[in-house]
């Protein structure tokens, strides 16, 4: 089997008396998009610190393109790009000149370098602006260039801290279109984000960190099915129709005459059970919709939060 791209086991780290990550055990396969969510101050660019060599853990073990994060760090280095929170984007270079710097700092050399530069540029759609300051770009923009400049290196491991806070709809949905095209290309990408919908577009598999333990991982659907409240809204074409189902589920039928509510965890073989159990002309459905929690319930339920609100630790 191939090794995950990101191992950690047991991670731990404090500041102070107050402990932060809490015995973090993570497993993120090559090719993926991970989400680490997490109110404020849950741990989560602290993890992202230490994956990044830019932290020491007090605890544990994390491996990183097969290369340990304490012992090999350089190595790590090498095959990792990061975009943290905010923009590293230098306002007094062109976007050009800003990426040529991060080449020179990969020392990929001259031939090679401009070659890069040329190509992200094109791919980042920067090519129009790219001899214009950084400090003139959109907030959209800016972060485009903060995207291609984690990039030079041609990383195997991106790590991605919060990377559309700030930005508008339509820009974030860009920055996503990017990533799915990296993600495609066989890069792994590990995200923080506090927007639910962008992990719930985005990624393969999401923790839930609160407290600094893992509260809960899983496919994005996998941590809604833990959450009650899922159920199948089923569409009949006459009243007696449904007084039929309703009965047979033994179900109550609510104020539409149409429509009966049927909690389910929405999984496959729930749904072909109550199919199943509806195969028949007095019941006949004419149409069916899943309804499941989104992810704002889950991570009300998980960490007892709603995700607007703001704790004091990063």
């Amino acid at each position: 089997m191939t090794p995950p791209a990101i191992e950690a086991t047991g991670l731990c780290r404090s500041f102070g008396e107050h402990v932060v990550l809490d015995g973090i055990d993570l497993a993120v396969p090559e090719g993926t998009i991970f989400a680490l969510l997490g109110p404020n101050g849950a741990g989560k660019t602290v993890t992202v610190r230490i994956l990044t060599t830019s932290l020491r853990a007090d605890a544990g073990r994390a491996r990183v393109a097969g290369h340990d994060v304490a012992g090999e760090p350089d190595a790590v280095r090498a095959a990792i790009g990061v975009t943290g929170q905010f923009a590293a984007v230098d306002g007094l270079l062109t976007g050009e000149e800003n990426l040529r710097l991060m080449a020179d700092l990969h020392r990929l050399g001259r031939r090679r370098g401009r070659s890069r530069v040329a190509e992200l540029l094109e791919r980042f759609d920067l090519t129009e602006v790219a001899g214009k300051i950084a400090a003139t770009y959109s907030g959209g923009t800016r972060r485009r260039l903060d995207l291609a400049m984690g990039l030079v290196g041609t990383p195997q491991v991106l790590f991605l801290d919060e990377p559309t806070t700030g930005l508008d709809p339509r820009s974030r949905r860009a920055v996503w279109e990017i990533v799915r095209g990296l993600v495609a290309d066989g890069v792994t990408v590990f995200l923080t984000t506090q927007y639910l919908e962008e992990a719930d577009q985005l990624a393969d598999r999401i923790a839930v960190l609160d407290h600094g333990r893992l509260v809960a991982q899983g496919t994005p659907d996998e941590l809604k099915r833990l959450i009650p409240g899922g159920h199948v809204r089923l569409r009949f074409a006459d009243p007696t129709g449904l007084r039929a189902a309703a009965g047979l589920l033994d179900v109550p039928a609510g104020d539409d005459p149409l429509t009966l509510r049927v909690p389910s965890d929405g999984s496959v073989g729930a749904l072909r059970a109550l199919l199943a159990r509806l195969d028949g002309p007095a019941t006949e459905v004419e149409s069916l919709s899943l309804h499941l929690p989104d992810l704002d319930d889950v991570f009300l339920a998980l960490t007892g939060r709603p995700t607007t609100e703001k704790v004091t630790l990063g």
